[in-house]
């Protein structure tokens, strides 16, 4: 059974940074296309990053430049860098598999 794990999330001032985790066991993670969605209130869930085998990844405009999608094949682990939060950032976080498996969300609040 696959699943996923997110953690790191937490409350950050704006301008701070963040590194979400989403461990994944029951798979590897490297054949897999793996993203980060964020959900905030009263939003509907959007793509943040994406990241396919290969390497090549995707990024939403708004936090192009900011945030870094990357994998760690030997943890089997993806991560989310996130740099330079600010308040508009705030949201439940979700690792997504392969657009069927979800992880559990962590919150992600930059406030002052």
């Amino acid at each position: 059974q696959v699943q996923l794990v997110e953690s790191g999330g937490g409350l950050v001032q704006p301008g701070g940074s963040l590194r979400l985790s989403c461990a994944t066991s029951g798979t590897i993670v490297s054949i897999n296309v793996m993203g980060w969605y964020r959900q905030a209130p009263g939003k509907e869930r959007e793509l943040v990053a994406g990241i396919i085998p290969g390497g090549s990844t995707t990024y939403a405009d708004s936090v192009k430049g900011r945030f870094t999608v990357s994998v760690d094949n030997a943890k089997n682990t993806v991560y989310l860098q996130m740099n330079s939060l600010k308040p508009e950032d705030t949201a439940v976080y979700y690792c997504n598999l392969g657009h069927r498996v979800w992880g559990q969300g962590t919150q992600v609040t930059v406030s002052s």
